[in-house]
């Protein structure tokens, strides 16, 4: 009973760890504006780059990956190495819907990448390496993103994960920000994803 109280604890802090959305509060503190409602409407890092500038949106990732890796630690200080999986499946879910924010939040890119260093910073590095390997190809975030998608839980495979409950949580993680990027990937089948480019300063 004991056990499943502090997984119920780990959920909880986390899923509201996730909930605070960077992107939004950022873009109103420096930029005046509610980001969801400019550029594509999503509430993440690009999309802020995008919107705001280049500096604000790598804040924005900044912030959400300490998020992350806060909500990670804790779970694992309360409930082990269980509190530390179930902490990051939670804080995804409270980045994609955040509660403070009615449940329109990112795609979980950030997120996932912090799980990713959390695990291992050999397994950032290949992600590191998928996404801007990808990006320089297509020049497009959500192609490199779902491009890390795909090789999340194959990394975690060729790494040795520590785990059922790890390649569980890399498979599921990937299948939902895939899942978030659906309207991206429906753009990119039809060829009319914009590539990325931030707003200048100039601007």
């Amino acid at each position: 009973m004991e056990t499943v109280l502090r997984l119920a604890a780990v959920f909880v802090i986390a899923y509201l760890l996730g909930s605070i959305s960077f992107a939004v509060l950022l873009s109103k503190i420096l930029g005046k504006k509610d980001v969801r409602k400019y550029g594509s409407g999503n509430a993440g890092a690009t999309n802020v780059a995008r919107v705001l500038g280049m500096g604000c949106g790598v804040l924005t990732l900044l912030f959400d990956g300490l998020k992350t890796a806060a909500a990670m630690a804790i779970g694992r200080l309360i409930a082990g190495e269980n509190g530390f999986l179930l902490a990051g499946g939670a804080c995804l879910i409270g980045h994609c819907f955040p509660i403070f924010f009615g449940f329109h939040g990112g795609k979980g890119v950030a997120v996932g990448a912090t799980m990713g260093l959390m695990f291992s910073w050999k397994f950032f590095l290949l992600l590191c390496v998928v996404f801007f390997v990808v990006f320089a190809i297509g020049r497009r975030v959500s192609l490199s993103s779902i491009a890390c998608c795909v090789a999340f839980p194959i990394f975690e495979y060729i790494l040795g994960y520590r785990g059922v409950w790890e390649m569980t949580l890399g498979i599921c993680a990937a299948a939902c920000v895939i899942f978030m990027h659906r309207g991206n990937i429906k753009r990119l089948i039809a060829g009319t994803e914009p590539v990325f480019k931030p707003k200048s300063g100039k601007n």
